[in-house]
């Protein structure tokens, strides 16, 4: 059986060789280390010991992305496979309609389209088309992101490329440490859907919204095309790899950085911060009334 000092030397292996902030291991290690040499894991078990954990790993480098997560079925120590992490994606999309949750007309004219996740393009961008159909009749729009917990970068910025007039919108650029190399993301030439311009644009977020949605909600916020209404959502802004540490428990480790064209930074440990900050449940009303007001 696997020690916890086993199982956080492990991980703290696979944090300071991947970490996308490569100064902040040290400081990771040594509050780990610290803790554990107090006892502090000593009576925990395992889902709790990975909650202590990952509080930890939290506080000593406030990323929302570094965690320990439990399984209770076990899992092969094999490195994750890229295909078939892939796959399992792709069959999660479909089992939530390519995130497409809903589309709404509301009252004067205004358009509702709810994500619950950010597809991957691949087979996700037909779907994201058909709600844009939906939607191209509408005086205003509300996307509306308060459940949605992320997905993938590059339908984030198909998310976005329908609010731009063309091809010639550089979004961000996401670091990636291991790979020493930079990936930029621009709006895209071509659409499976109609744009959604010279209208106004509303963003629903709420605490829960993480990750990928963040992205656009902070996107089209830095770009001044749309007013995001809602909570802070959760700050979660760098992409993620997975390592199995034990039959049962993964590591989580941050590789890579997002970073605003327009900012220079982005939403990690931060959130994205509301135009108008109202409760989650009240911010599909007030965003109503507030794309009204604009139209009037």
């Amino acid at each position: 059986m696997i020690t916890h000092a086993e199982t956080i030397d492990r991980a703290l292996e696979r944090i300071t060789a991947g970490y996308v902030l490569p100064e902040r291991t040290a400081a990771i290690e040594s509050a780990l280390r610290g803790r554990l040499a107090s006892g502090a894991y000593d009576a925990l078990d395992g889902p709790a010991f990975c909650e202590a954990v990952t509080a930890d790993l939290q506080e000593a480098c406030p990323d929302r992305h570094l965690r320990l997560l439990w399984s209770d079925e076990p899992q092969s120590l094999e490195p994750e496979d890229e295909d078939a992490g892939r796959a399992a994606f792709l069959a999660l999309q479909r089992s939530k309609n390519q995130g497409i949750r809903r589309f709404e007309h509301l009252e004067g004219g205004v358009g509702l389209v709810d994500v619950s996740l950010i597809a991957d393009p691949a087979e996700g961008a037909r779907a994201a088309g058909a709600a844009m159909e939906l939607a191209a009749g509408t005086r205003a729009l509300l996307l509306d992101l308060r459940r949605c917990p992320g997905g993938s970068p590059e339908g984030a910025a198909l998310w976005c490329s329908f609010f731009f007039p063309d091809g010639g919108v550089h979004l961000n650029d996401i670091h990636d440490r291991p790979a020493g190399t930079t990936r930029q993301y621009w709006t895209a030439s071509h659409l499976p859907g109609p744009r959604y311009l010279d209208r106004p644009l509303l963003v629903l977020t709420s605490a829960a919204t993480f990750s990928g949605a963040e992205d656009v909600a902070y996107t089209l916020q830095a770009h001044g095309r749309a007013v995001v209404v809602g909570e802070t959502t959760r700050g979660g802004a760098h992409p993620t790899d997975r390592y199995p540490v034990t039959a049962h428990i993964t590591v989580t480790v941050p590789t890579a950085r997002t970073v605003s064209t327009v900012t220079g930074t982005n939403w990690e440990g931060v959130g994205v911060v509301p135009d108008i900050a109202v409760p989650a449940e009240e911010a599909l009303e007030t965003a109503r009334r507030e794309a009204l007001r604009r139209l009037a």
